[in-house]
Formats: C-alpha cells, sequence, structure tokens
C-alpha cells in the first residue's frame, strides 16, 4: 500500500490554474474551426420571472469571431461575470475569519469533542460511534436542502466550518467537501422541488410545475443513500489509515489549526461590548419583525405563513441571555446558529440570494467580533486576512468564468448547442432520451448555471420530444440529471472551484479522486432515466 501511494505521489498533475488557462486556451482554438452561429432568443414569463430562451429552428449563420489577443481579455471579462460569486467567496473568507479570531468555532468543535466522547459510550452511539451519527445527520440535512430549495452557492459558507470538523474526528477535507458540498449537489441532482432547476425547466416545457415529484423522491432517496454510503466507507478508511487520504500532506494546514485550538486556553468572559452588541442585535431583529411579521415559505407547490421573524427573534433574545452569562463563546456560535436559521428562511421565505447571503454572513462576522470585544480596526484586520486566505478560490472562480466568455466571444456557443441537438433526430425513444441526458451532461461543462441551461435547451428539446413521442416530463429529468451530476467535477463551476479553494482541495486532486464516483452516479442517473421510458410512472 504504501508503494502504491508514493507512486501516486510522483504522479506530476498541472496546477489548477494551468488547467483552466489552457482549457481557455483550446476554446480559443476552437473559434477558428468551429462555424459561429447563433439562435434568436425572446423574453418569455415562467413562474412569475422573466426569462430569455431560444426561439426553436431559429438558429443561422453568423461571421466567424475567431479568438487571439482577445482571449487574454477573457480573463477580465470572467472576473466581471462571475464578479458576485467571487465578492461572496471574499466575504465568507473574510467574516469567518473574524469569527475564528474570537475562538469560537474552535471552541465549539473542542467542546463537541469532549462531549461526543461521552457520548461513545452510551447506546447505539457507541456501537456505531459519534463520527458516523454526525455524517449521516449532516449529508442528509445538505441534501434536502439540495433537492427542496437549490443549494448551491449557500454550501461555500458551510465547508469552512465542516471541513476542520471532519478532520478532528479523524478524516480529511475531502469528507468534509462530501459531507456539505457534494451531498447538496446530489440532492440537485435528484431535485424534488428546486424551482432554479425543476420548476423553470417544466414551465418552458409546458408541464404542471413540479408534476412527477413521486419518481424524483425516489431517485433523491437512492442517490442520497449511496452517497452516505460512499462517504462512509472512505471516511472509515481514512479514519484507520490517514495516509492513504490524497490530501493528508496538504490537510495538515488544518491539523496544525485544529492542534492548535486543543492546546488553546479559552476564555470563558462576557465583556460588556458583548452585551451592548446583543441589544443593539435584539432591536434590530425587533425592527425586522415589525416590517416582516409574516413570512410565506415555499416548497414546491405547497405554502405556509408563519411568523418566523419575530419568533426566532424571540428565540435569539431569550437563549442569547442565558448563555452570555456562561461566556461570550457561547454567544458567538448562537450568532453562528442563528445566522443559519435566517438564511433558511430568507431563502425559502423571502427569495434571497448571493446578495443578501452575503450581508447575512458579514453581519455575523462584524456581531461576532465587537461581542468578543475587538475594536474596529481589529475587526477589519482580521476581514482582510481571512479575504487574503481567500484569495486563491476567488482567481480561480474568475479564471473558469473566462471559459465561456471565450465561447461566447467567439460565437459558437449557439453552434455547439444546435450540433448536439440536432444529433438526436432519427433515433428511438431510449436513445433520444439518452442522448439528450449526454447532451445536458456535455453542455454543463460550457454552461454551468442550471437556470441558464434550462432556458437555453427546454425551448428546443420540449417540442423535439412530442415529435419522437417522448414524455416532456423524461426531457425535463435528462436535464435535471445532466445539469447536477457534472457539476461536481466541470472546472467551469464557480460553486466547486470556490469550494475547493476554501477547502484547499487543488482541483487535480480532486478530478483525481471523484471521477469514478461521478461516473458510478452518471451512469445510475442513465437508468433512472431510461426507467421513464419503459414504465408507466406518474406525471411521466
Amino acid at each position: 500500500m504504501t508503494g502504491l501511494i508514493e507512486k501516486r505521489r510522483k504522479v506530476k498533475i498541472p496546477h489548477t490554474f494551468v488547467i483552466i488557462c489552457s482549457m481557455i486556451l483550446l476554446c480559443g482554438a476552437m473559434t477558428w474551426f468551429i462555424p459561429a452561429g447563433e439562435f434568436a432568443h425572446e423574453e418569455v414569463v415562467v413562474n412569475e420571472s422573466v426569462r430569455d430562451v431560444i426561439v426553436p429552428g431559429s438558429y443561422h449563420s453568423v461571421q466567424q469571431a475567431p479568438q487571439t489577443w482577445q482571449i487574454f481579455g477573457a480573463f477580465l471579462k470572467g472576473f466581471q461575470m462571475q464578479a458576485a460569486i467571487i465578492a461572496f467567496v471574499l466575504i465568507i473568507g473574510g467574516a469567518f475569519q473574524i469569527m475564528n479570531s474570537s475562538k469560537a468555532i474552535d471552541f465549539g468543535i473542542m467542546t463537541f469533542l469532549r462531549k461526543s466522547k461521552q457520548w461513545e459510550t452510551k447506546g447505539l452511539v457507541r456501537k456505531i460511534g459519534i463520527g458516523p451519527i454526525v455524517i449521516i445527520g449532516t449529508m442528509i440535512i445538505f441534501s434536502l436542502f439540495g433537492a427542496i430549495f437549490g443549494m448551491s452557492e449557500e454550501t461555500l459558507a458551510f465547508v469552512i466550518i465542516f471541513v476542520p470538523l471532519a478532520i478532528s474526528m479523524g478524516y480529511d477535507s475531502i469528507t468534509g467537501l462530501l459531507m456539505v458540498y457534494v451531498s447538496a449537489h446530489i440532492g440537485l441532482s435528484g431535485a424534488i422541488f428546486n424551482p432554479f432547476t425543476i420548476g423553470i425547466a417544466q414551465g418552458l416545457s409546458g408541464i404542471p410545475l413540479f408534476s412527477g415529484f413521486e419518481y424524483r423522491a425516489f431517485i433523491w432517496l437512492i442517490l442520497t443513500i449511496l452517497i452516505i454510503a460512499i462517504t462512509l466507507i472512505y471516511a472509515a478508511w481514512v479514519k484507520k489509515n490517514p495516509r492513504v487520504s490524497p490530501m493528508y500532506e496538504l490537510d495538515a494546514y488544518w491539523r496544525n489549526r485544529n492542534e492548535a485550538a486543543s492546546e488553546a486556553h479559552f476564555i470563558e468572559n462576557t465583556p460588556r461590548s458583548a452585551w451592548v452588541t446583543f441589544t443593539l442585535v435584539n432591536v434590530v431583529l425587533i425592527l425586522f419583525s415589525i416590517f416582516y411579521p409574516q413570512t410565506t415559505m415555499k416548497v414546491g407547490e405547497s405554502s405556509f405563513t408563519f411568523p418566523w421573524v419575530p419568533v426566532l427573534t424571540a428565540l435569539h433574545a431569550i437563549l442569547g441571555v442565558f448563555l452570555l452569562r456562561k461566556s461570550s463563546l457561547y454567544y458567538v456560535l448562537e450568532i453562528l446558529l442563528f445566522t443559519i436559521l435566517f438564511l433558511v428562511v430568507g431563502v425559502l421565505g423571502h427569495g434571497w440570494y448571493v446578495m443578501e447571503i452575503s450581508a447575512l454572513f458579514l453581519a455575523m462576522g462584524v456581531i461576532s467580533g465587537f461581542a468578543m470585544g475587538s475594536s474596529a480596526s481589529q475587526v477589519a484586520l482580521d476581514f482582510i486576512d481571512g479575504a487574503k486566505d481567500i484569495i486563491t478560490a476567488a482567481i480561480i472562480v474568475g479564471l473558469a468564468g473566462g471559459i465561456i466568455i471565450v465561447l461566447q466571444d467567439g460565437r459558437i456557443m449557439d453552434t455547439i448547442l444546435y450540433a448536439l441537438a440536432g444529433g438526436m433526430d432519427g433515433y428511438g425513444k431510449g436513445a433520444t432520451s439518452s442522448l439528450m441526458y449526454l447532451l445536458e451532461t456535455c453542455l454543463n461543462l460550457f454552461i454551468p448555471s442550471g437556470t441558464a441551461k434550462a432556458a437555453l435547451t427546454m425551448p428546443i428539446l420540449a417540442p423535439f420530444s412530442d415529435i419522437v413521442d417522448l414524455s416532456r416530463q423524461t426531457t425535463v429529468l435528462a436535464y435535471q440529471l445532466g445539469d447536477g451530476f457534472t457539476n461536481m467535477i466541470t472546472p467551469t463551476s464557480a460553486v466547486l472551484m470556490g469550494a475547493l479553494g476554501i477547502a484547499k482541495v487543488p482541483y487535480e486532486i480532486w478530478f483525481k479522486w471523484f471521477w469514478k464516483i461521478l461516473l458510478f452516479f452518471m451512469v445510475l442517473g442513465l437508468g433512472f432515466l431510461l426507467l421513464t421510458v419503459v414504465l408507466p410512472l406518474n406525471g411521466f
């Protein structure tokens, strides 16, 4: 085994920057020999939102636009296109550095580990172990978030928490990514009610919103069980022999950090600034409760109204008094908890996206700093340190955007879509659905946004499925599965590159480790898709 590990370490894989830049150059070369073409576009209203969609049958040739020096401009345009995600990554890094400086997260992890040793001597926990229970519970939650409201960018805020937690339990950074990022995207792949993918794709296809959810729920269940099983097997393997992890050497950063936390002396007191901060936060939350006395949460076609903001405000006030009497460290952990709760309410009830979520986590960081007695200047310095630490991830996100820019400016994006869609003509239902799945999978490299891909492909594929007597629901499922899986490996995905950067996992290592698992799920997804052709399923 040791020999195999040493051999693997000798294999030189290019740096992530080199891989992405090489792909930009390759796409630039493609603009010279792939004919330029475009579809006509029109705006339609889908689920109360205006979408720019392709007009079927409108593809036409346009003047060739081969990219030369413009390739270097694509780097800047990539940063402009991904500006929101880049800013989000930097804000997350800065905000959590402020919280990390308080030592509250380290304190929480160390407290959890001490408690877990007591739990492991009792009942079922003694037989299973606290680690597997934490993995299973975390993955179910994040998979549900992905399946119900399309959690994707939001996972970046949790990677920075669960990676050190996974390592503190004897696992590695890959396990941490599997617990949060991968489980959420497995949920996206088996999306049950995700309005950003299923909702838009079904709306553009002219079929009832969220119809066929029973079969999608079955797919989600199987996918989630399998990814949890894979994670548990891998985590147990790493815990038994940490050196088999491809991240063993690079994870020294997290191990050293956890070791420093375990040796740290936590000062459990409550400065006056913590009470002042607590009071100001409650005043702000009371004002929000007045402006938002009721919140309507939407899950699929169902919705329910409840005074979520006032209730959370009251809970924050009551719990905060008890925790501040113990230590400001406990109160900072409460801030983290309520940040997550307000995140769920904001996303499901008020349609929050990157801007609102960034503001929420920035507020979390600033409040944490002041609650621990830090000055405004110290809070600013901590934020800058956190942004510096995450800058590599931000650069990778921007570079990945350059790939899409070259294809768009070279005017070959629509040509690729037209050629792939045209290649499906003349086949049976099984082959056609398989080719649709392959089409969506290939397009994910160039169009990682599920919403954008639905707007581009559904107007073409939905009418085409009628011609070959294929259910439009099957066409939507082909889009859903093709969009979901490859997001976890394509370098053009801003969320993937951001998550890897935060976890400090190089893309080349992730690709080499994950591709076989991805292939397994892709084959399984094809099987799920073909079942809709041969079996009478509700909604299909």
